[in-house]
């Protein structure tokens, strides 16, 4: 698979500082591959990934901007997630009858391994996980139970591959063989590359759709939808569709709707929608031939994701939760919903970028479960406190008795950093509180990345005595 790269000049749009795009980079340069590497953030900002591939001699960089002749005359563009669906430089890519390739699309077109891929605006993370765990249990009997069925596709070794934090994609062309299983956690950005290359997943799971990146998609949940749909669109007869009950009313196509878990399975992850995410693992494992006892003993056992509800510890009475990866006001309603109870037990600290979401709802749901909340500055904190005040002006109008946040009085301050949003939350926190960090919004601004803002969440927890 190597020489497939060979002598191919690459133009490869965004390194980050994640580690996937590095790992990709590494794959394509020690495949002997004339690399061009552009990122709009600068050397520095990109320091610790350029020093990781600093022994490659056959990369060109092009850092804080990019430039429109590194895509004219080139093999291949490699670009990476979250590029604008509007880009000059795609379209300049695309004039030059130049092909556009993601990392993830492009293992699936090329590995001879089965793809199992897992799409959904919530409970991607954890299902992927979910799987590729069960998948990893107890090979042997797996094996011999597809034979007996008479499946051939499912066999060998499995990999995690997609939107995984620190492992890259690319490098996975090397690494699997015929009979393998790559698990992906695929986003809709990563999907619009199987829509390019008119591939699905041979097994597809679909959780749910809900109100994401709409800052992206200019407000426009069609154009959402599309890129997601890429991952049961071009499935052939013989593959597998799982989903959601809301997704498969829309779809209006043959799939797989999981049933609700027995009830005499005990999840240590919390929640309602854990137990339908379990469903999604549980139905994708009987296809790959998992068998029923070992899908309940993985499945109760699992310990849940980073930054998904986690619990850390408890201080003093003091549950505290990470729940980092709550980037839309949805996700922090089904946190609210889960931890919270009638006595306004939570203190939630909550906050950051703007994704352009409706955050109405959050607004009635805070009131419901809060005691308390912190605010961690940002353009999103900035609208949720100017809608906060706008519907209880218009309640007070309304002489309506319940005001949503009457006075904004539970908002006890706004904090510059995550350490004294913290401290405050903690200040205010008392015997029996949830400590709930569940942010709404995206990371940007305060943060390099979800990913940086969670891992100072857990290291300042942890400091706490």
């Amino acid at each position: 698979m190597n020489n497939y790269f060979k002598g191919k000049k690459i133009t490869v749009m965004g390194l980050g500082i994640l580690g996937r795009g590095v790992g990709d980079v590494k794959f394509l340069a020690e495949s002997d591959a004339d690399l061009i590497v552009t990122d709009l953030k600068s050397s520095a900002q990109l320091r610790m990934s350029l020093q990781k591939l600093r022994e490659y001699k056959n990369i060109k960089y092009v850092l804080g901007k990019h430039d429109l002749k590194n895509f004219r005359d080139r093999d291949m563009v490699l670009k990476s997630a979250g590029v604008p669906l509007d880009s000059s430089y795609i379209k300049e890519a695309k004039k030059n009858k130049i092909p556009i390739e993601m990392s993830a699309s492009l293992v699936a077109k090329l590995s001879p391994a089965t793809i199992i891929g897992i799409t959904g605006t919530r409970g991607k993370s954890t299902v992927t996980q979910m799987i590729y765990e069960v998948l990893k249990i107890n090979e042997k009997q797996r094996i011999n139970l597809c034979r007996d069925k008479g499946l051939s596709f499912v066999k060998r070794n499995i990999f995690l591959g997609g939107n995984i934090r620190g492992i890259a994609t690319l490098p996975l062309l090397k690494k699997a063989k015929k009979g393998d299983i790559i698990v992906m956690e695929l986003d809709s950005w990563q999907l619009q590359g199987f829509g390019d290359s008119k591939i699905s997943p041979r097994i597809s799971v679909f959780t749910n759709l809900l109100s994401d990146h709409m800052n992206y998609y200019n407000n426009s949940m069609v154009k959402y939808f599309k890129d997601k749909a890429n991952i049961y669109k071009y499935q052939r007869n013989g593959d597998y569709l799982i989903a959601g009950k809301e997704i498969a009313k829309k779809i209006k196509r043959k799939s797989i709707v999981p049933k609700s878990l027995p009830k005499n399975w005990k999840l240590k992850i919390v929640g309602e929608h854990n137990r339908e995410n379990a469903s999604f693992a549980a139905d994708t494992a009987r296809i790959a031939c998992v068998p029923q006892s070992i899908i309940k003993k993985v499945i109760e056992n699992f310990k849940g994701v980073e930054g998904r509800l986690e619990y850390i510890k408890t201080i003093r009475g003091i549950k505290i939760y990470n729940d980092n990866n709550a980037t839309t006001p949805d996700a922090t309603i089904v946190a609210l919903k889960t931890l919270g109870n009638k006595n306004k037990n939570i203190v939630l600290i909550i906050g950051g970028a703007d994704k352009g979401l409706d955050i109405s709802k959050l607004i009635k749901e805070i009131q419901k479960y809060c005691n308390t909340i912190i605010l961690l500055s940002g353009t999103g904190t900035d609208k949720l406190k100017n809608e906060a005040r706008i519907m209880n002006q218009e309640q007070r109008q309304n002489h309506d008795s319940l005001f949503i946040i009457p006075d904004l009085k539970i908002i006890k301050k706004e904090a510059k950093n995550l350490k004294i949003a913290l401290l405050l939350a903690m200040k205010n926190s008392k015997n029996g509180n949830i400590l709930l960090f569940s942010p709404a919004f995206a990371s940007f601004g305060m943060f390099k990345n979800e990913y940086d803002r969670n891992d100072k969440f857990i290291n300042l927890v942890k400091k706490l005595k």
